[in-house]
């Protein structure tokens, strides 16, 4: 198997390169735990508002349930080589409580307005407190370019 060769990146880049993909990718893993039940991960849509990632579940999903018992959370974005990975707390919002401007920005983005469906929707913000980010083996040193939730330079 052939590897590719890394250069590695300044943290300035990385936050910059993290940034991006925050903007632009769509799908984020979200990995939860139950006290009792134990962790579960889903794959997610997501919108990112310069400080919070958005995502909305259906209210009676087992992201939802873990989610309201312990808001811990993880996130990565879905490249094993271009890792993101996002860690903090969720806060969660009903489709009726839902601030206006991330519903709209979620359903800008997706197409798709969780709140005109029949069933109950589940927003869930997570505002990073740590995140991480590397490019292949070169990267790992330095990976962190969040902590407490201030991104390093």
């Amino acid at each position: 198997m052939k590897t590719t060769e890394t250069v590695r990146r300044h943290t300035a880049e990385r936050v910059r390169d993290t940034l991006e993909r925050l903007v632009t990718e769509r799908d984020v893993w979200v990995s939860t735990a139950h006290p009792d039940r134990g962790p579960h991960q889903v794959p997610l849509w997501f919108s990112w508002d310069g400080r919070a990632v958005w995502m909305c579940t259906g209210a009676a999903s087992v992201t939802a349930r873990n989610v309201r018992e312990e808001p811990r959370v993880r996130l990565s974005l879905p490249d094993t080589f271009d890792v993101v990975l996002l860690q903090g707390e969720a806060e969660c919002f009903s489709d009726q409580d839902v601030p206006e401007d991330a519903a709209e920005a979620f359903t800008a983005k997706f197409g798709w307005d969780p709140r005109a469906e029949e069933g109950s929707f589940l927003y869930v913000r997570v505002v990073p407190r740590t995140v991480r980010a590397w490019r292949g083996e070169p990267e790992l040193r330095g990976r962190v370019v969040m902590r407490d939730g201030m991104w390093l330079e």
